[in-house]
């Protein structure tokens, strides 16, 4: 046997590198400078991920950019390119939080966003249309039965306010079960 062999036989397919290789490796990859990133190529990369509001992607953008006006001048770029809008970051929040949650809370979310007011009240206005029913399927998910005491009944009626479910809506599905009152 020679002294390659010997050599290959000691690191089977199974054996991990040396800790000394590793820590050479994770060296050289530590020295190299990595590119700074654009502030498009920061921006496509944020919404690439998921849909974000202009003021979202705004505060996520202030410290890379070299002023406020780059940035904003960026933003309507991407609006005007349709890959940043808040229209379409309404219906996602709309679509994924609707069916958990009642209008006052994704209201109240979509005002944190700095939205504009009349965007903001036409999905809570279409949200309304759809809150019993949606109170109802959380309400039959989480609890499934009627409650047997006030205490239950409590319980069930802070589970449904936490949501944001209106206070009308929660007596309805707590003390009505499945009766359409």
């Amino acid at each position: 046997m020679d002294d390659d062999t010997a050599d290959r036989s000691d690191k089977g397919p199974g054996k991990r590198p040396s800790r000394r290789t590793s820590e050479r490796v994770s060296e050289h990859l530590s020295e190299r400078p990595r590119p700074q990133k654009s502030l498009l190529t920061r921006a496509v990369s944020h919404l690439a991920r998921r849909e974000h509001s202009r003021a979202e992607l705004r505060r996520k953008l202030a410290p890379y950019g070299e002023d406020a006006a780059e940035v904003d001048r960026l933003l309507d770029e991407l609006q005007a390119k349709k890959l940043l809008s808040d229209e379409r970051f309404v219906e996602v929040v709309k679509r994924s939080r609707g069916e958990r949650f009642g209008a006052a809370r994704i209201k109240q979310e979509l005002k944190a966003h700095q939205l504009d007011d009349q965007l903001v009240r036409c999905a809570v206005d279409e949200l309304k249309h759809t809150e019993l029913a949606r109170a109802r399927a959380l309400w039959q998910r989480r609890f499934g039965t009627a409650a047997s005491d006030a205490s239950e009944r409590a319980r069930q009626m802070r589970f449904l306010a936490q949501r944001g479910f209106s206070t009308d809506v929660i007596v309805k599905v707590v003390r009505g079960g499945d009766a359409d009152t």
